[in-house]
């Protein structure tokens, strides 16, 4: 086989993986778990995709065409990962709510620094994940285990949303901002309980513990499958518009954030810039925290903050305009 050949054969399998990965938007786990497993590795793949197309290009091929084409059909799967055309250039710049989602990870890394952190951004609307009902942040407006909401407005109605023994758990509250009420829905989505050494400690072959690795990542998309179910119902029944936003242990272009932000806006797409990558324990981009929005409330500026580490998330932070 000549070498043009072999990089043929590599390339066209890189880009049917690539186009996979937009299968999670139809097909569920329960059906093809795998295929979520793809978009993980889609920051890899596109950018193996990209330097082979380099390399035809410098090769002189006229393969290169096709393939630099077929890039496009990956423009809005890349932003969602590296976003460099934010469209809020003409935007009315003074903000109606600041929303802050963080993960902070049971406090291990100090309940004061979060506390801290949380006051001096002073948002509108925290919500937050994996927080030990045991200790600080007290008072919470709405509680349930592993979540809470703390607002500065008037809370009119809330529900737990996962009630059954998910290590999931998710929740919603309409919420008077001004006289207009949101549903607000804090979203975290059943974790993986994976280690860092999972990846670090393979064997020769990797399989061994890959074959573990993949026996809790395959079941967990299955259960985030039904979660999504539940909370998409309270989505698509909402007579308010909506903020969806939390940890969904699910990175973009996975069945999660295509069904989760089905008819909402991406506030990452429509007013971030650069990475968004939200966690940061295993050195590898992950961006798992999200926020979305009905299309009537208007992202001015969305952040994620890795200039602290004070869990194995980033915070993210948004501002919005309520139209």
């Amino acid at each position: 086989m000549k070498s043009n050949q072999i990089l043929l054969f590599i390339h066209i399998v890189v880009a049917v993986l690539l186009l996979c990965t937009l299968g999670n938007a139809w097909i569920p786990p329960n059906i093809l778990g795998n295929l979520n497993l793809l978009s993980l590795g889609f920051p890899y793949l596109i950018l193996t995709h990209i330097i082979l197309t380099l390399v035809w290009i410098f090769k002189k091929k006229k393969v290169a065409i096709a393939f630099a084409l077929g890039t496009l059909i990956f423009y809005n799967p890349i932003r969602r990962w590296v976003n460099f055309s934010p469209k809020t250039e003409n935007l009315k710049t003074i903000r109606d709510i600041k929303v802050l989602t963080f993960n902070v990870k049971y406090g291990e890394y100090g309940w004061d620094k979060i506390k801290g952190y949380i006051k001096e951004q002073d948002p509108d609307i925290i919500l937050v994940q994996e927080k030990d009902t045991n200790r600080a942040i007290k008072h919470d407006l709405v509680k349930y285990p592993s979540v809470i909401l703390k607002t500065k407005h008037k809370i009119i109605r809330q529900a737990e949303i996962i009630e059954d023994n998910a290590r999931g758990n998710s929740f919603f509250a309409d919420v008077d901002i001004n006289g207009k009420i949101i549903r607000i829905v804090n979203v975290y989505l059943e974790p993986f309980r994976l280690h860092k050494t999972m990846f670090t400690k393979l064997d020769a072959f990797g399989i061994g513990n890959l074959s573990t690795l993949l026996s809790h990542m395959i079941p967990t998309f299955q259960a985030h499958e039904d979660q999504v179910k539940k909370i998409r119902n309270i989505i698509d029944m909402s007579p308010y518009p909506v903020i969806l936003a939390g940890d969904f242990n699910s990175v973009p272009n996975s069945y999660e954030y295509y069904n989760l932000g089905k008819n909402l806006q991406d506030a990452f797409l429509v007013a971030g810039r650069g990475s968004a990558s939200s966690f940061h324990d295993y050195k590898v981009p992950l961006r798992i925290d999200y926020i979305f929005t009905s299309k009537s409330i208007i992202p001015l500026s969305y952040k994620v903050d890795n200039s602290v580490e004070l869990s194995d998330h980033y915070p993210v932070i948004a501002e919005f305009l309520l139209n």
